[in-house]
């Protein structure tokens, strides 16, 4: 059975749409460009199956095609039913790689495409939030024998590969994408600031400046949030569970107080912790009357969905992507994409050139995970230095910029501890 017949996706009749998407970021992914040309010359994958769970988008799509490039077999499923384009993932098929996927299904049939994609038995995996492995290593462990390592991309996923990694139950060792320099400086920082307030803005059609934004959680997500926020005009309010994170929005310009405070001024909310219930019921309650909520962190209990319509007297679609909530006093509450990653399920994600060098350290860790997968161990790793110094350079390069190297008396000074 070819990858057409055994895909499950919406439609392939919509895959003209998705080579054009493809095609328009592969032009602006340079550093993704010049590891596919190395790939296609050496084929490090060749021979092996690599099954990925990203959001699935034409950047994501061009990371897998990146991989196939390198002789991999590809599969690929989404890591969050809104953020599935279905144009993309005709596209796909077509070019070879098999998918399982479709915007916004069922919660079963969703579990359903993670499942599948697991049972094409993979050698190595990308995983985004951690599912494919909680699967793995609870559900389906007949189908860890296979399995060489993978890459995880975001925090949340993580947490999860640590806690199972603290139990002594981690099956393979997974590089931590996230916590590299070039993925958290700028796909989290840059990418997520910009990447929200498209989401926001093209949802919502109504103007930042002026407006109090409460940015739930200052880690690197939120400092980006709270950046953009600033740049549209608007005033910003910090909460923060972390006293070190808490003094750097403060010294950073923005108010820092609590969230049971911050949910008195709020016009928009943006949640970023990774963490669930960050707002719920007795901030609710304390809002204004036309609070707008979202989401930036992985999954969708960052805003406890439950308890605020518990709270109200009806709830209704007012626009796409925007359910409101008539609290039993009058109040409206927004909130935005389901309270799933506004950036994502009401956007295209973070700018192309921002994920080219997130994905190139994915394309470059999975190269390292399997070379080394029998020496790493079954552990949570940290890409390794050069492998981040190596995007950082291709993406200089890309630039047109030129940085200072040291000389030879530069580095024996610096070596030294002689005056």
């Amino acid at each position: 059975m070819n990858v057409v017949e055994s895909s499950q996706i919406a439609d392939i009749k919509l895959a003209p749409e998705g080579h054009l998407k493809i095609d328009w970021v592969k032009e602006h992914m340079p550093v993704l460009n010049r590891i596919r040309e190395r790939f296609e010359q050496e084929k490090p994958f060749k021979g092996l199956k690599v099954t990925i769970s990203l959001h699935l988008e034409a950047k994501t799509a061009y990371l897998a095609k990146v991989i196939q490039a390198g002789g991999a077999d590809v599969t690929i499923t989404g890591s969050n039913p809104l953020s599935t384009q279905d144009d993309v993932c005709a596209a796909l098929v077509e070019d070879g790689i098999q998918v399982f996927a479709r915007y916004n299904p069922p919660a079963e049939e969703y579990k359903s495409h993670l499942i599948k994609s697991l049972e094409t038995e993979p050698d190595l995996i990308i995983d985004d939030g951690g599912d494919l492995i909680s699967i793995l290593h609870s559900e389906r462990p007949d189908l860890l024998k296979k399995v060489r390592g993978g890459a995880e991309e975001t925090t949340t996923g993580i947490l999860r590969l640590k806690a199972l990694e603290k139990e002594g139950k981690l099956k393979f060792p997974m590089i931590a994408v996230n916590d590299a320099f070039c993925k958290y400086l700028f796909d989290n920082r840059y990418g997520t600031g910009q990447s929200v307030f498209d989401g926001i803005n093209r949802t919502t059609n109504l103007v930042v400046a002026g407006k109090t934004v409460v940015v739930v959680g200052y880690g690197w997500c939120g400092r980006g949030v709270a950046m953009r926020a600033k740049g549209l005009g608007a005033k910003v309010i910090v909460t923060e569970i972390d006293p070190i994170k808490a003094i750097e929005g403060y010294m950073d310009g923005f108010e820092v107080m609590s969230m049971a405070e911050a949910a008195k001024h709020g016009d928009y909310f943006v949640t970023v912790t990774g963490n669930k219930d960050c707002i719920r019921k007795e901030h609710f309650e304390v809002m204004k009357d036309g609070a707008i909520l979202s989401n930036a962190g992985h999954f969708d209990v960052e805003i406890n969905k439950v308890e605020l319509e518990q709270l109200s007297s009806e709830k209704r679609v007012v626009r796409r992507n925007i359910e409101e909530f008539t609290m039993k006093d009058g109040r409206k509450i927004y909130l935005l994409a389901e309270g799933r990653l506004v950036n994502l399920a009401a956007g295209d994600g973070h700018p192309a050139e921002i994920m080219d060098m997130t994905f190139a350290l994915q394309a470059i860790s999975l190269e390292y995970a399997n070379k080394h997968y029998q020496e790493l161990g079954k552990q949570v790793i940290s890409v390794p230095y050069e492998l981040d110094q190596q995007v950082a350079a291709y993406k200089l390069e890309a630039l047109g910029i030129q940085i200072d190297q040291l000389t030879e008396e530069q580095k024996a000074y610096l070596d030294s501890w002689a005056e």
